[in-house]
């Protein structure tokens, strides 16, 4: 006898499972595809235990006849392929009749449908096994249940993460799915509460605004570009609006989400010089070109596309984007240099003083300076008459010990030192001095919170109201209060002191960006405390294009010195690049 042989249809819907149902996100993508594709004014999606326990998806549309029931939870059965050249041209979100199988395989799966012109009808197969079909009242169109996922399958539910962590991966599919669907109206509801309830819209902003703020979407930039059949068409965030992950670049075709790391890399160097390193721009971008000239089956979750001329739509990505940049001096229209002594938070060496400005300790500004001396702080570098201060400088308040140092461009320190000269990013090396010090503050339990006389409203989209509520003892153990205010709106009491004036709604959304991230991952939570302090130190840093006065400027490089790590920012850039004499000697062609 010989030994090859055909494998069960269990076990061929077994191995396509593992395929097609990663996870309780897995099966809601597929699921509103199917929903999707029979065309409906709404659909509604309802989780529990992220899913793992119950995902429940109701559509109104057209209906699957009774007789149909029993060929839609089998494999390979479906009613949008007819032979081998549609799958050329196709043009639905499913196609592939493994999805329902596959989830039938391993969970308790639920069908009720009703069609116009037919009864309502009903299906139940548990763990493969199909039951009978059986009439049921329901009403106009399809409900599908999916019970206990992997429930019958131990080692595959093993391997699944905490009930919060599959919530997220699953918001985010729904999320995704519903930015490409902006004219059908979608609900997504978690543990009988409702979390995203988005109305139907014509216009993708709204859709946008409705998911992730309406601040954000109307500081959006609508970009389009064709080239002859193909074209491009969407939003992309400011250079300043700039995120700490990629959780904000959506790309889509023909209606589906997908991924694309050549497409993506276009969008990058769109704004190569714009952004610091690490930080990411925010890009909703949506492709329209002939089906033949897309192979949407290539990926078993079908995430991932193929284009016929993938270098066509780098360019045209990377035209669309510069070009509107070009249009409207984006480049230049980044936030205006700030007053320092209003924004930079106090590290070691400074103390405020009246005024709102700052002066380093002893530094009364009481003394006026001699005929033809410049009084410290008094103009700021850049100013045609600003000079660094070297020994003939009359004037030269520095501490004992202190290098000699001038800001350059108002966001480079540059430092003499003993064999040659330093360059300081300032931000990179503020940022780091604050996460040290927050760190060192959470670590001791000494972190210094100043509550506020007035507390902060701020305004979040329904998956950042969902973080706060889940990491609410997380953000108060880095000094973040925030409490409920109604509707989508909380209210922030107090923040770290270290912070400064830093405006809570900037924090606040800079931490919920980093902690959605970390998240999504399962990490443990002493990661996600660092991640929110990442997110604090980030947006209560100077920033480039901050003046400082001669004395912050002393009072940074000296700090550095007692901060073992300062070589590097909290994302892993230098803070700083040297230069020895030697190599200075040698550019000048002096050796």
């Amino acid at each position: 006898m010989g030994r090859i042989h055909q494998l069960p249809m269990a076990v061929v819907n077994r191995i396509a499972a593992g395929e097609v149902v990663e996870r309780p996100a897995s099966v809601v993508k597929e699921l509103l595809e199917n929903a999707l594709d029979a065309a409906p004014t709404r659909v509604d999606v309802a989780l529990e235990q992220g899913g793992i326990a119950l995902i429940r998806v109701v559509d109104d549309g057209g209906g699957i006849e009774a007789e149909d029931l029993p060929l839609a939870v089998r494999a390979h059965a479906t009613s949008k392929l007819r032979v081998a050249e549609d799958l050329e041209r196709i043009e639905t979100l499913g196609f592939r009749g493994e999805a329902l199988a596959s989830i039938a395989e391993v969970s308790r799966l639920v069908i009720r449908s009703r069609t116009p012109q037919g009864p309502g009808a009903s299906i139940t197969v548990d763990g493969g096994r199909e039951e009978e079909v059986r009439p049921d009242g329901c009403a106009l169109g399809t409900t599908v249940e999916v019970h206990q996922l992997f429930g019958n399958v131990p080692a595959r539910r093993a391997f699944l993460r905490a009930p919060q962590t599959e919530w997220s991966h699953a918001s985010e599919a729904f999320v995704r799915t519903a930015l490409a669907q902006p004219g059908t109206a979608l609900s997504l509801a978690h543990n009988g509460r409702r979390v995203h309830d988005l109305p139907a819209t014509a216009s993708w902003r709204d859709r946008i605004a409705a998911l992730f703020g309406a601040d954000l979407a109307a500081r959006l930039i609508e970009v389009e570009a064709d080239d002859g059949e193909i074209s491009v068409h969407g939003f992309v965030g400011r250079p300043e609006d700039d995120v700490a992950s990629g959780r904000l670049q959506h790309l889509f075709v023909g209606g589906r989400p997908f991924r694309d790391r050549s497409i993506l890399h276009a969008v990058q160097e769109a704004y190569r010089g714009l952004l610091l390193g690490g930080r990411q721009p925010i890009a909703f971008l949506a492709f329209d070109l002939p089906p033949e000239a897309v192979d949407v089956n290539v990926h078993p979750a079908k995430m991932e596309v193929r284009f016929r001329e993938p270098s066509r739509l780098y360019r045209l990505v990377l035209a669309a984007l510069r070009s509107k940049f070009l249009a409207e001096n984006v480049a230049t229209r980044l936030e205006p240099p700030r007053t320092v002594a209003a924004t930079v938070p106090e590290f070691a060496g400074f103390a405020p003083a009246a005024a709102g400005a700052w002066r380093l300790p002893g530094m009364d500004g009481s003394a006026r300076p001699a005929s033809g001396e410049r009084p410290t702080g008094a103009e700021p570098p850049g100013s045609p008459s600003f000079a660094p201060r070297w020994e003939t400088d009359p004037v030269d308040d520095r501490q004992a010990g202190d290098e000699r140092a001038v800001q350059m461009h108002d966001r480079y320190i540059v430092v003499e030192t003993a064999g040659g000269i330093e360059v300081i990013d300032q931000h990179a090396l503020h940022e780091r001095l604050l996460y040290e010090k927050f760190k060192a503050s959470v670590e001791s339990g000494g972190l210094e919170v100043q509550p506020l006389l007035v507390p902060e409203r701020v305004d979040l989209h329904p998956a950042e109201l969902e973080l706060v509520t889940e990491h609410s003892a997380t953000l108060e153990r880095a000094g973040m209060r925030i409490e409920p205010f109604g509707g989508g709106t909380v209210i922030v009491t107090s923040k770290p002191a270290l912070a400064g004036d830093t405006p809570a709604a900037t924090i606040v959304r800079e931490v919920l960006d980093r902690l959605s991230a970390s998240a999504a991952g399962g990490r443990a939570s002493g990661i996600l405390v660092d991640e929110v302090l990442h997110g604090l130190a980030c947006k209560a840093a100077i920033k480039a294009g901050d003046r400082l006065s001669q004395a912050e400027v002393d009072a940074l490089v000296r700090e550095r010195r007692v901060v073992p790590e300062s070589h590097h920012c909290p994302h892993g850039r230098p803070t700083s690049l040297t230069l020895s004499r030697q190599d200075l000697d040698r550019q000048f062609r002096r050796t």
